[in-house]
């Protein structure tokens, strides 16, 4: 059977792990249960070995690349579909290549060290490799929890927010979610945001021309 019969397999480990932002890109919307994923995909925990996750440079996301007895634990999420992965390319845009990797299930997660991690099974599937200069990336390990407490809102903006926050008061979620966008001087989501240009562009229909393939 086909990939395209059987669906995509991905590794996240950034702010795609967050229910919100995954459901944005591959709905276009986020959902009102920050627990909800769509029906088709399913998220399992799992473990990336030989690789680093770096904090980026002026930005809310993180990055991975090459480094020997490295590891970076993220997400393995199955049954994402051809138009999934062609909105998923065009979200991680262009600092990022799409590659085919051997992840680890998780059948029991430890804590932030790894310590206390039980590994399964070894799976293949498709992650964003960092591609453009090391240069922009930082010694530093990227911070998921940190990442939903305090960059979320600029990511999923007014909806979700209030799950995130403890907001009341809807209409006040609203607006401090505005004034936070406005006067945030630089645009820590690389455009990824809620009104950022990439996701405008996730509104659009896919193309019918041929995806391109991982490498």
């Amino acid at each position: 059977m086909s990939a395209k019969d059987e669906g995509h397999s991905a590794f996240f480990y950034g702010t795609l792990m967050a229910p919100q932002v995954l459901h944005r890109v591959t709905h276009g919307s986020t959902p009102n249960d920050p627990k909800f994923v769509p029906d088709h995909i399913k998220v399992v925990p799992a473990i990336l070995h030989n690789y680093r996750r770096h904090r980026v440079k002026h930005a809310d996301y993180p990055a991975i690349v090459p480094v020997p007895s490295a590891s970076v634990r993220g997400t393995y999420v199955t049954g994402l579909r051809d138009a999934d992965i062609w909105r998923l390319d065009i979200f991680e845009g262009d600092e990022y290549v799409r590659k085919v990797v051997k992840v680890r299930l998780l059948t029991a997660v430890g804590d932030e060290s790894g310590q206390g991690n039980v590994e399964g099974d070894e799976v293949e599937a498709e992650t964003y490799v960092w591609k453009a200069s090391r240069n922009r990336l930082e010694d530093g390990e990227w911070d998921f929890a940190e990442f939903q407490r305090e960059k979320m809102r600029f990511w999923v903006g007014s909806e979700g927010q209030e799950e995130y926050e403890g907001f009341a008061d809807e209409a006040l979620a609203v607006a401090e979610v505005d004034e936070a966008v406005a006067e945030k001087q630089v645009d820590g989501t690389g455009g990824r945001g809620s009104n950022g240009h990439i996701t405008r562009a996730l509104k659009d229909e896919p193309t019918n021309e041929p995806m391109r393939n991982a490498v």
